[in-house]
């Protein structure tokens, strides 16, 4: 069930007057369990037994180490949810790939091919076993008390506004939100079930605007441009692939950031905070500060989980360089099984290791006074985004002699202008989109209070703002809805 299609402001709705309508706490946590599994089981069939699964594992595995003293136990414990997760998720999403590659390797031995096995890969299996993993070893490390019933852990696991696509949730801050909606503070006092809160109801639909807004005016109108730019590059001057890799850029920033902001909105007006999934990425002045920036929950989990567990207190440089590199060469290799998402996850591992090396070897660099300067600043954000659009054109190219040819291009530039202006001309609407994205992203840049300044507008003018949204969006979108990007990661 994709965010923008009828079927789910349709689901929401009822969703939404349901919950109003149900007054006893204990019925109101069930239906939004049962109703996160409806859209689960509609975005994903029979495959939502995987989510069940892995629900029931972190849950069990979870209470069992919580209760048991014998360190030993733990370890194995943890190892069990480990194996049972990641697992899976190998399974699913690399099996296939990892047999093409032994495929290619006995072609030239002579050996006979191994079929492949053809997994369809699950929607959102990377988000949640991300999610629930992360709770297992919370536990283990007594950081979290385990659930306390099944039916929290399951809402925690499954809250469908996120589920599919983030942003990943940590039990740590959704559990307690969980409890304070549906469970007593006391014999005499209970706490407020879900309410639909006027403020909570204009900020989140004020956000789930800018995020139909994002997809469906900038997304999906920019992405056939990149597309055909890329579905074979070969023979273009570099400044199609330039903007060819610009317009890919904003498009899977609009469609991802997109799909957060609905998520998280729509979140807000079910009574729930869902943390912040994106900060202008696209003001980074390193690309350490671009990861801080984009896709919050991922790059911060990984960190969590995988970063600091591979440092100590006597860390060397060698040693602080192999565990970034490791932590953002997962990250590119978490988005999916291809050639092009190990040279990703590569690539971003040199940009941030080699800038953490650099840090290290130089700690006066942090009080520079040319970086501090808005000059410096400038020079540091165009160097850095330039980085980061290498990343983005390796991240769009899945064929290898097109990725080499595109990023010599991006690299090498041949100062071609020969055709510049009919390109432009032939493609004026979404380079316009592109230099409208650029203005308002800027405009939001400088004032990161816009979304409490337009949820605070007198009702008429709010509902101005969001008619004229609207109307925009559903006078440039397409009938046919794309689906988001991140669905297949």
């Amino acid at each position: 069930m994709l965010f923008n299609s009828v079927d789910f402001l349709v689901f929401f709705a009822l969703v939404i007057t349901i919950s109003v309508i149900i007054k006893n706490k204990n019925f109101s946590h069930i239906f939004l369990v049962v109703a996160s599994y409806v859209f689960f089981y509609f975005s994903n069939n029979f495959l939502i037994s995987l989510l069940i699964f892995s629900t029931m594992l972190d849950y069990y595995v979870a209470k069992e180490i919580w209760s048991t003293n014998s360190k030993s136990k733990k370890k194995r414990l943890l190892l069990i949810s480990i194996i049972g997760n990641l697992g899976l998720l190998g399974l699913f999403k690399y099996a296939d790939f990892g047999i093409s590659q032994f495929n290619e390797l006995f072609k030239l031995i002579g050996l006979n091919e191994i079929p492949l096995l053809e997994i369809v890969l699950p929607v959102g299996i990377s988000f949640y076993t991300f999610q629930t993993l992360g709770y297992t070893i919370d536990v283990y490390r007594g950081q979290l008390a385990p659930s306390k019933s099944f039916k929290e852990f399951a809402l925690f696991v499954a809250f469908f506004p996120q589920l599919v696509a983030g942003p990943i949730l940590r039990a740590s801050n959704f559990l307690p939100q969980i409890r304070e909606k549906f469970s007593h503070l006391d014999t005499k006092n209970y706490l407020k079930q879900i309410l639909i809160q006027r403020t909570n109801l204009k900020v989140g639909l004020t956000l789930m605007s800018f995020g139909f807004f994002k997809k469906m005016f900038f997304a999906d109108n920019i992405a056939p441009f990149v597309d055909e730019i890329f579905l074979n590059p070969v023979g273009l001057d570099s400044f199609a692939i330039l903007l060819g890799t610009i317009g890919f850029g904003i498009q899977v920033y609009c469609d991802f950031s997109g799909y957060s902001d609905i998520a998280i909105g729509a979140a807000l007006i079910l009574g729930f905070k869902v943390p912040q999934n994106f900060n202008f990425p696209f003001f980074a002045t390193s690309p350490t500060e671009f990861w801080r920036r984009w896709h919050i929950s991922l790059s911060t989990w990984v960190r969590d989980y995988v970063f600091y567990p591979m440092l100590n207190f006597k860390s060397s440089k060698l040693r602080l360089f192999v565990s970034v590199f490791a932590t953002l060469f997962l990250i590119g290799i978490w988005h999916g099984a291809g050639w092009n998402f190990v040279i990703f996850g590569i690539v971003h591992g040199l940009y941030v290791g080699i800038e953490s090396a650099i840090r290290s070897i130089f700690p006066s660099l942090r009080n520079n006074s040319f970086l501090k300067s808005r000059f410096g600043k400038i020079i540091s954000i165009l160097s850095t985004q330039y980085l980061i659009l290498i990343g983005f054109l390796i991240f769009r190219v899945h064929n290898l002699e097109h990725l080499s040819y595109s990023v010599q291009k991006l690299i090498f530039i041949d100062l071609e202008i020969n055709g510049v202006s009919s390109f432009i001309l032939e493609h004026k609407f979404p380079l316009f989109l592109m230099m409208l994205f650029v203005i308002i992203h800027f405009i939001s840049f400088r004032n990161p209070k816009m979304l409490d300044k337009i949820s605070n507008l007198r009702l008429t003018y709010w509902v101005i703002f969001l008619i004229i949204v609207f109307t925009s969006i559903i006078f440039f979108s397409d009938t046919n809805p794309r689906d988001f990007v991140y669905f297949r990661f």
